[in-house]
């Protein structure tokens, strides 16, 4: 029988010969590496440490006494275990599963002085559609009317189609534009201010501005206080050297840095020896108002100047020379000189009945009041667009612009009161007072009033302390 083997091997081709020799080894090899059936099958399992487990230096090495040699691991709990577990394998296939973060390639302009949204668009390598498709969208919302020099308006471009466009109108708004079927939505993000309570309090002894900004108000907050108390004060002509005045109103911070001022909650004047209050009320309508301790309101139905102004340039005098025409000439108004484009406010709830060009007046409004009273603002650089001949309007809300339209010499509202078409002062005329705080409110208004009141109160050092330093001033 091994005879007639060993002559079938003879007889086979040589090539064949080599290939049974080949196998024949690599069987063998494999044989000789498999371990023996007493040898048990040890693992180490490396753990993803998350936030919270043991930290990697305390983790203990293991080792196991059938095995060839030590083994170190990363796992607290880790122990002999079946080779085919399934921990091995979902780890790596939950690091595949993870999300890849997105990148958006967000490009940054600025707006330059003259920049509109198409110049800017043009910059951008956007086209005249998006810039219509972008006007759109804000049209109602109004965001984009008003470009300012310094402005940051950022794109996020993607084959060639503007996806979305974000801008801050504040440190607190931020409003972004995402493309969609229609054109684009508009979402707007808030961020909500640390609100706290400040006081400010002084003499005067030059004039509102001079002195109020030394107390530590900002220009915004005097013309606020000039507002509150305008009805009742002349800070043009009433105000008198050693009349002061105390202020409780909110500044806004976020992450520890002030970002701006809030309202003015309490405010107080003595003008020639005559107490003036006021304070901030919002009622359970969400409406807010300033009114006396007592609750009357300290609104009246017109107010008493339209515009914010620096001075007055002309007062009402029916004798007046006139500067322009070198004649005398009555006027039978209040001019108050202003910067170009200062806003100028309805006086009082009514209805435009003139809107245009009117001789030496320039660009015109007249406002109708109820039956007999009509208030007129002439010198205009522009009107608030929208507006025109039998809109309603609300007494605050912008109706033009200051300028020195007609004849003028400078920048300034010229401003008219009339009553049963004959004029009035409007710095004296008698002013109606608007409702008082509504019965229903009155408890609400009272306790807040005492708080607002006892605040207040609390800055009176303050007080003290700046008529010392006004008279150590005027002492020197």
């Amino acid at each position: 029988m091994i005879r007639k083997a060993s002559s079938f091997v003879i007889s086979l081709p040589r090539v064949h010969l080599a290939a049974a020799s080949i196998c024949t080894a690599i069987i063998g090899t494999t044989l000789l590496l498999l371990p023996s059936e007493e040898v048990e099958a040890t693992r180490s399992t490396l753990k993803i440490i998350q936030p919270g487990d043991q930290p990697l230096a305390t983790l203990p090495l293991s080792s196991t006494d059938t095995a060839s040699s030590d083994t170190l691991s990363l796992d607290p709990e880790s122990e002999t275990v079946n080779p085919l577990s399934d921990e091995v394998a979902e780890t790596p296939q939950a690091l595949a599963e993870a999300p890849a973060p997105i990148i958006e390639n967000w490009i940054d302009f600025e707006v330059r002085s003259g920049d509109s949204l198409s110049t800017l668009f043009q910059r951008a390598g956007l086209s005249a559609r998006d810039v219509y498709q972008v006007s759109q969208a804000t049209k109602e919302s109004g965001e984009l009317s008003r470009l300012y020099p310094g402005q940051t308006i950022s794109f996020l471009i993607e084959g060639g189609k503007l996806e979305k466009m974000r801008f801050a109108e504040d440190r607190l708004n931020t409003v972004e534009l995402v493309r969609n079927d229609s054109g684009y939505s508009i979402d707007r993000t808030t961020l909500e201010p640390r609100i706290e309570q400040q006081t400010a309090s002084g003499v005067i002894s030059n004039s509102l501005f001079v002195d109020a900004e030394r107390a530590g108000l900002s220009s915004r907050m005097i013309m606020q206080m000039a507002q509150v108390l305008g009805w009742d004060v002349d800070f043009a002509l009433d105000i008198r050297k050693g009349d002061h005045f105390r202020v409780l109103y909110e500044e806004k911070y976020l992450d520890d840095e002030k970002i701006g001022e809030g309202d003015i909650l309490a405010v107080e004047f003595v003008n020639d020896g005559r107490l003036v209050q006021a304070v901030r009320f919002t009622d359970s309508h969400g409406d807010s108002n300033y009114y006396t301790p007592q609750g009357m309101s300290m609104r009246k139905a017109f107010l008493r100047s339209p515009v914010d102004f620096r001075r007055i340039s002309s007062n009402f005098n029916p004798e007046r020379f006139h500067p322009v025409l070198g004649k005398k000439r009555p006027h039978r108004g209040t001019d108050y000189a202003a910067s170009t484009g200062t806003a100028i406010k309805a006086a009082g709830d009514g209805k435009i009945i003139w809107r245009g060009t009117k001789g030496g007046y320039g660009r015109t409004i007249i406002v109708q009041h109820g039956g007999n009273i009509t208030t007129l603002y002439a010198h205009m650089n522009g009107y608030k667009s929208g507006l025109s001949n039998g809109s309603r309007v609300k007494q605050g809300d912008i109706i033009g612009y200051v300028g020195m339209s007609g004849t003028a010499t400078g920048p300034h509202l010229h401003y008219e009161f009339r009553v049963n078409g004959v004029h009035k002062n409007p710095v004296t005329v008698d002013l109606p007072h608007a409702s008082p705080v509504p019965k229903a409110e009155l408890a609400a208004f009272n306790k807040q009033s005492a708080q607002l009141m006892a605040m207040l109160d609390a800055g009176q050092p303050a007080l003290a302390m700046a008529d010392n330093t006004q008279t150590n001033e005027l002492s020197n």
